[in-house]
């Protein structure tokens, strides 16, 4: 990726945002990640009927694109924290999700890890990179 315009890296206040957000997700992020059980157990009866009314939102895709959705702000938060070394974003979001799996999988007896919520939260970090590095670009005053 190019350097971005000077005017499209955030000013200091917009910079405390991000990492006061940035900060918030993660202890919302920890939460979810290694609570002891499934954070969805209560959403069974909800997913069932979903995918009776919509066959193709299987719970597998429906939870793979739950994965995606909520890495999208990390991957968000990082490109604007990280505007001049946005390529860390990918290997930060790949190292975190490895690390949550590996810790799901060997410390929380009712959570499973998965390779598809690592390919998942990957791809919504991507999402979120691409989508902060696109509006940087249309707006460089931002």
């Amino acid at each position: 990726m190019s350097e971005p315009h000077p005017a499209a890296r955030p000013g200091t206040a917009g910079r405390r945002v991000a990492w006061v957000l940035l900060v918030i997700y993660a202890v919302a992020a920890l939460l979810m990640a290694f609570w002891p059980e499934p954070v969805d157990r209560g959403a069974t009866g909800l997913l069932d009927r979903i995918e009776r009314l919509i066959p193709w939102a299987t719970y597998r895709r429906v939870e793979f694109g739950a994965n995606v959705l909520f890495f999208v702000p990390l991957g968000w938060l990082l490109g604007v924290l990280l505007d001049r070394a946005r390529y860390l974003v990918v290997p930060i979001a790949l190292v975190t999700t490895v690390a949550i799996e590996g810790i799901q999988g060997e410390l929380l007896s009712q959570r499973t890890a998965s390779i598809y919520d690592v390919l998942a939260n990957v791809t919504g970090a991507c999402v979120g990179l691409i989508l902060v590095s696109a509006l940087a670009r249309r707006h460089p005053g931002l």
